[in-house]
């Protein structure tokens, strides 16, 4: 019996040793497989996340954080103007050039009459509308160094300082770029106002331009709050130098001004100074030139003109009817009025013109584009450039925000032949969404 026992182990040890130790060496092969292909998923997913700008490690870009922010600091607080003053649409998505983005619009709200009832009205749906916005800029400022240059300079401590003014220059020319596109939208504003050759504010403590800016909006049905002023520097010269009232800290509430040249809130209307207000090159050459004998009405925004009169008018220029004291913007280009229409930006005329008065135009020659405006009248869309899926060849990529103006640059690292290559990248659109809440302040050409 001993002997029976003793043989059924000895023979299921023979047979079940053989079957583990295959199990163990298949297991271990398999493992070792598995550590082998994980490893060069995470290569591949490494790599990839590293030319896409999703690093899991410390980047190669790291370093130049405070480089970075030093420059953005010292150049956004010297040029922004018109970009903290509208309506900022920014974000990390990627987009192309001629990219559209839909902008809701909300309709007027409508009003009823309360009636007591068991339920309440059946109403309040209401259509959102939307108007469409083009990414019309995808621009980059680059910075290269090669190995060579980098000893040339390094030995001497001076790198670091060349490199900040050289992304410092870089944001500049981005800013400056974003900042034109806005000044530009001044051809939009619905009115303006102004003396002709004569900066606002010229007169000592006379607050007029300031009332003046405000009527406009509150005629046009703009939101009281929020309103903004970007002033070109002759503007803010005469702010500084004439409305001494805006000194006394007693009668302004604040010292910012007389200590530190601040100009922040006057009259509801917060004020930026931007180098970007612009002075109009070229205007039209229409002349002598009458409206004919029809009738128009208060809102009216096509005009016809009779035929006496030569020239034309560009989009942008301001003009004023005999017996009419408003100065409206042209909308849309015409090369002959004589016999032709213009258009008015909207709201249209503010004082109707009799059938048969014919009131003869007048077109106000190039002045300063101060601007006023709601916030929500001028949009501002930024983004980062578009990438291809995979990403490109960047060893590296980050996004730093400037803390004053809000638009998000991508800084981008190229690691060539020999040399490295810093890129700086935006991507924008702008757009006058509101014409009638956007006014130009215009002073002398220069």
């Amino acid at each position: 019996m001993k002997n029976f026992i003793l043989s059924l182990i000895l023979l299921v040890v023979a047979i079940f040793v053989p079957i583990m130790q295959a199990v163990r060496a298949a297991f271990h092969s398999i493992s070792r497989h598995f550590r082998a292909f994980a490893y060069i998923g995470y290569c591949h997913l490494t790599a990839h996340m590293g030319r896409s700008g999703m690093i899991l490690y410390a980047n190669t870009l790291t370093n130049l954080i405070p480089t970075l922010y030093e420059a953005l600091d010292v150049v956004s607080r010297e040029m922004v103007g018109f970009i903290p003053a509208v309506s900022r649409n920014s974000s990390a998505e990627r987009a192309a050039v001629n990219q559209t983005i839909n902008i809701p619009i909300v309709p007027v709200a409508t009003t009823g009459n309360v009636t007591p009832a068991a339920t309440p009205p059946d109403d309040g749906d209401q259509t959102i509308g939307n108007t469409t916005m083009t990414i019309s800029n995808s621009k980059y400022s680059p910075v290269r160094w090669s190995g060579e240059e980098q000893k040339a300079v390094g030995a001497s401590g001076v790198y670091n300082v060349v490199l900040r003014d050289q992304f410092a220059q870089s944001m500049r020319a981005l800013v400056n770029l974003v900042e034109a596109d806005l000044a530009a939208l001044h051809v939009y504003a619905s009115r303006g106002y102004g003396t002709y050759n004569t900066s606002p504010f010229l007169t000592a403590d006379d607050m007029t331009d300031f009332a003046a800016v405000n009527q406009i909006l509150d005629d046009n049905g703009a939101p009281t709050f929020d309103r903004q002023l970007v002033l070109g520097s002759a503007a803010t010269a005469a702010i500084r130098g004439k409305q001494s009232s805006l000194f006394k800290v007693n009668e302004a509430g604040s010292s910012d001004l007389l200590r530190k040249g601040i100009i922040t809130e006057v009259g509801g209307l917060g004020i930026h100074s931007s180098a970007a207000v612009k002075k109009t090159v070229a205007i039209g050459s229409s002349s002598s030139s009458a409206v004919d004998t029809a009738a128009y009405a208060i809102g009216d925004t096509v005009i016809t003109m009779g035929s006496a009169g030569t020239g034309g008018v560009l989009a942008g220029d301001m003009v004023t009817f005999a017996g009419d004291t408003n100065v409206y913007v042209i909308a849309t280009t015409d090369s002959a009025v004589a016999s032709g229409t213009i258009t008015l930006q909207e709201p249209g005329l503010r004082k109707a013109i009799a059938g048969s008065a014919a009131p003869v135009m007048t077109l106000i020659a190039a002045t300063n584009r101060n601007m006023a405006f709601h916030r929500s009248a001028i949009q501002l869309i930024t983004r980062a450039p578009a990438l291809p899926d995979g990403g490109d060849m960047a060893d590296d990529r980050m996004t730093i925000v400037d803390p004053v103006s809000g638009i998000a640059f991508e800084v981008s690292l190229y690691k060539q032949y020999r040399r490295i290559k810093y890129e700086l990248a935006l991507a924008w659109g702008v757009k006058a969404v509101a014409p009638r809440h956007i006014m130009n302040l215009y002073g002398p050409n220069a």
